[in-house]
């Protein structure tokens, strides 16, 4: 199916005739060619916000970190920026995670969702946990996690495994 339409030139402002076949609106599976990476954009975005957040590091220490400015990290993360494999290869070498983790739970059917309140707190919790410089005081709140699980388990009528003496987590 073609289809005409006027178009605006964004530089000069004159309008234009612009003539478009359906194959090049949209794909076999009804998806317009950018919506489908805007989403992987966000997607691989979201995964980088939540390994920064899980090891601890601002936007600002990961900007340095890769030699990008802060803003340009913060739209990275947005999914506002696409990055280059170069640039996502450096990020997960920062991150200490393979390239192929920025994909993970991406499919083509699956949008970006907010993330609960839950995983905000278990994300927060891991990166208050590794800013604590104490080894001691980290086994002490990690022990501390262990009981209060056991004890929840308990009152539902589960039983914990206990990790074996001297394991540590």
């Amino acid at each position: 199916m073609t289809r005409h339409s006027v178009g605006r030139d964004s530089s000069t402002g004159a309008n234009r005739m612009v003539t478009t076949t359906q194959s090049e609106t949209r794909r076999g599976d009804g998806v317009k060619p950018g919506q489908r990476a805007n989403a992987a954009d966000r997607h691989v975005g979201s995964r980088i916000r939540e390994r920064r957040v899980m090891m601890g590091l601002s936007q600002q220490q990961l900007a340095r970190m890769i030699g990008v400015t802060y803003q340009q990290a913060h739209k990275y993360e947005r999914g506002l920026n696409r990055i280059s494999a170069g640039r996502l290869f450096e990020i997960a070498q920062v991150l200490g995670v393979g390239v192929s983790w920025f994909f993970e739970g991406l499919s083509a059917e699956s949008e970006q969702h907010e993330i609960s309140p839950r995983q905000r707190m278990c994300l927060e919790l891991a990166r208050n946990f590794a800013m604590i410089d104490n080894e001691k005081h980290q086994e002490a709140l990690s022990q501390m996690a262990r009981a209060l699980a056991a004890q929840s388990q308990a009152a539902q009528g589960t039983i914990a495994v206990e990790p074996e003496a001297g394991e540590t987590h």
